[in-house]
């Protein structure tokens, strides 16, 4: 056998060897490009794969609608002057005699605190009697006290203080500079200025979602549309819940990106672009920028718009396919929007496949020339 037939049959024989290596199942990230169009809706598998194009970016574009109900943004400011059952009042009434009949001997004052006004309304006044305070401001129930005294007692004067109590509280928790139980008042009657009294969010505002329960009845805004929208900085009520918290939506990244992990929202939108910056992009030695795929559980009414069709009902899987080389792929990734559940997946680049073979074989990640090297004897 001649040299040129030796070094040939060399050159099979280990191509047979990378050959049996690589069908021998290399480790890698994740499946192929051709695996994942394998297993579409198209060639009789269980998944729709859709290359994004403007209209696909029209028809996906949903962003989680937040905000109050009209029973919120309706609501009319609570006048802090009015009182209502479960308040606290401060009482103090002057008598123009040296022996009153509340003041001891060396005063002519005498000072009520922490008067609560019970579940019916009422309040309980010595000489005055059960007295109904719900209803009055203070300078009412002030005038109402001293027609009740002013037959036992010359000329008394008093004076009402509305204080923090149960009747007229808010209650804040979760990401907030001060959590805690807060009085309605005067300055306090809205939702912006209440947060403001309990120190801020302590969370980054773009990420910051505002929860108000009320009774059985709830809504959540953002924080930064508080700040733009003014009929959001809703009217608050006695017994309303304020939960400050950070947004909860996360996204998966798997394959060749720069991190694999679950990556939480860092805006109130992300498109696919953003998303695959914030794992660190694509790896330049191992991602094919051909291969980037959203995977998706889809509600019928958006799959139907996306794939022109009318007749699906229920969640749909679907998986949308990006390719960043084509002249408009960047601003189809710029403009894809990414949502809560969803799973990135970069697939790894041909040659890196390749790559694995050759090292598995020949113990280095060198080239092919390694094996023309070996093929002709060297």
């Amino acid at each position: 056998m001649n040299s040129h037939a030796t070094r040939r049959a060399k050159s099979v024989a280990l191509l047979a060897i990378v050959a049996v290596v690589a069908a021998c199942g290399l480790p890698r990230s994740g499946p192929t490009k051709r695996e994942i169009y394998a297993g579409s809706v198209q060639r009789e598998g269980d998944a729709f794969v859709v290359a994004v194009n403007d209209r696909v970016t029209r028809a996906t574009s949903v962003v989680p609608a937040l905000g109050f109900s009209d029973s919120f943004t309706r609501a009319g400011q609570l006048g802090s002057d009015i009182i209502r059952p479960g308040d606290t009042l401060g009482l103090t009434i002057w008598e123009n005699v040296e022996d009153g009949l509340l003041a001891g001997a060396a005063a002519n004052s005498t000072s009520l605190e922490e008067v609560q006004v019970d579940g019916s309304g009422f309040i309980f006044v010595p000489y005055a009697g059960r007295i109904r305070a719900a209803g009055n401001s203070p300078e009412a129930l002030r005038r109402i006290i001293t027609k009740k005294l002013e037959d036992q007692t010359p000329d008394p004067q008093v004076q009402v203080r509305r204080m923090a109590g149960d009747g007229a509280t808010v209650s804040l928790v979760g990401s907030i500079g001060s959590q805690g139980v807060f009085a309605i008042e005067r300055p306090t009657r809205t939702l912006a200025t209440m947060l403001a009294r309990a120190g801020g969010v302590t969370i980054e505002p773009d990420i910051a979602q505002i929860t108000v329960i009320r009774g059985n009845t709830r809504g959540r805004i953002w924080l930064q549309d508080l700040y733009e929208h003014p009929e959001l900085d809703i009217a608050l009520r006695g017994g309303d819940r304020i939960l400050v918290e950070g947004d909860t939506r996360s996204f998966t990244a798997l394959g060749a990106t720069g991190s694999q992990s679950r990556v939480n929202f860092e805006s109130q939108s992300l498109s696919a672009i953003e998303a695959i910056a914030q794992v660190g992009g694509l790896v330049p030695t191992a991602s094919d920028p051909t291969g980037v795929f959203v995977f998706r559980n889809e509600p019928a009414e958006i799959t139907n718009q996306v794939l022109g069709r009318n007749d699906l009902v229920g969640e749909q899987r679907v998986v949308y396919v990006l390719d960043l080389t084509k002249p408009n792929g960047m601003f189809m990734a710029r403009d894809f929007a990414v949502r809560d559940g969803d799973t990135l997946y970069v697939t790894e680049a041909p040659f890196t496949q390749w790559d694995k073979t050759i090292a598995a074989t020949f113990g280095s990640l060198n080239t092919v020339g390694s094996i023309q090297s070996l093929g002709s004897g060297g």
